[in-house]
């Protein structure tokens, strides 16, 4: 609907009630700027305040930290999850395993080419006087697949019996934190 009366003029009586009554919509002056609002602490002092005022501007302080506050938190651990542990036990005790068959490999391989085996060979076999072929031969009894399958045993053996400490372990740490209340860190963030 459209006001096609124009403006009127209000009487005089009516004045205050013309001042207060809401405008229509295309007759509304706008009564703020547009953009940001600013509350009046941001507002610097007025020129025009006397001397003896004192505004609410906030003063820089003066010995102010410039070094970056470092956060610390206290924590505790008080459960540690029986499966959780045994599962990052299983795959560490696995990657130490396969390490050490690795490692037993390029060992035997090094101590093969600087000629261990045969000048400890050779020394057993003057020591026994066995030089027939019914002595001792440590060249054959070291072979690099009998060292390798004994180095395999071990690691199998060490995954075993890791994972069941690991697990046991945590058991064990949950009783005890069940008492004692648990281990206690202290955690810092780095700036």
């Amino acid at each position: 609907m459209t006001d096609t009366r124009g403006p009127q003029q209000a009487a005089p009586e009516q004045g205050a009630a013309a001042d207060t009554a809401s405008p229509l919509p295309g007759e509304r002056q706008p009564q703020q700027q547009a953009g940001p609002y600013h509350p009046p602490q941001a507002y610097p002092a007025q020129a025009g305040t006397a001397a003896g005022q004192t505004g609410a501007v906030r003063r820089p302080r003066t010995g102010a930290r410039t070094t970056p506050r470092v956060r610390k938190a206290r924590l505790r651990v008080s459960k540690a999850d029986p499966w959780s542990v045994m599962k990052v036990s299983f795959l560490l005790s696995i990657a130490l395993g396969i390490c050490t068959i690795v490692a037993s490999a390029v060992l035997w391989m090094v101590m093969d080419a600087m000629g261990v085996f045969s000048t400890v060979g050779g020394t057993i076999a003057e020591a026994t006087g066995s030089n027939e072929s019914n002595g001792f031969d440590l060249q054959s009894f070291l072979s690099l697949p009998n060292v390798l399958m004994f180095t395999t045993i071990i690691a199998v053996i060490d995954v075993v019996l890791a994972t069941a400490l690991a697990t046991l372990g945590a058991f064990i740490y949950n009783l005890s934190a069940g008492f004692v209340g648990g281990v206690e860190l202290t955690l810092a963030e780095d700036e």
